[in-house]
């Protein structure tokens, strides 16, 4: 059966998995905070095979404008290197894809908060069963996302703060998992390499 290797660096995670025939053959997860681009590739080396696959699949955002580029960076050089195809998820869509796992979890539809840059947070809207967006993806003051969110569960790392800016509501803290990719359905699999910052660049380019 193809095997996948999924890369995961969009936000303080460091996360890698090997996954094949729907389910996981080896996985490292690691919050790291910084350092991606030292952390990433000795642990894809750690992998079975050292991570070889038949194609890769890597989380292009929204998150931190350095981790997406770390891993985007890396999963086109491997899949130059190898010589297979690269596509991309939604670190929204696979934190979503997750909460839709969790046992505990009676709702039909979920809140996605991380957080983002300036105070900021990224916030999309999903149903669950079966995994949709409901929502574009947006990037808010917490008061702003507060208002833009309704779900009673908010999943993500900026799920406490919205929900403080809110008053009611259940946070979830949660990153995105390299493994968790494989929960997906196919059509939040196959998004091009490209990344999803989803939020202006802070430099500007002179008029």
């Amino acid at each position: 059966m193809p095997r996948t290797l999924v890369i995961d660096t969009a936000t303080a995670a460091c996360s890698v998995a090997l996954i094949e025939d729907h389910g996981i053959v080896a996985e490292f997860h690691d919050v790291v905070g910084r350092g991606h681009a030292e952390r990433l590739m000795p642990m894809i080396a750690a992998l079975p095979d050292g991570g070889r696959a038949d194609a890769i699949l890597v989380d292009c955002g929204p998150g931190s404008f350095t981790g997406v580029r770390v891993g985007l960076a890396t999963a086109r050089a491997l899949g130059l290197g190898w010589g297979i195809g690269v596509h991309g998820y939604s670190s929204m869509s696979v934190i979503a894809a997750a909460a839709g796992r969790d046992d505990d979890l009676r709702a039909t539809a979920v809140g996605i908060a991380l957080t983002g840059g300036h105070g900021e947070l990224f916030v999309q809207r999903f149903a669950v069963q079966p995994l949709t967006a409901l929502s574009s993806l947006e990037s808010l003051p917490p008061d702003r996302a507060a208002m833009a969110i309704a779900e009673d569960d908010i999943f993500g790392s900026g799920a406490a703060t919205l929900v403080a800016a809110r008053g009611s509501g259940v946070a979830h803290d949660r990153l995105p998992r390299a493994a968790d990719a494989l929960l997906l359905p196919p059509a939040l699999a196959r998004l091009a390499p490209s990344p999803i910052y989803g939020r202006d660049a802070d430099a500007k380019p002179a008029a």
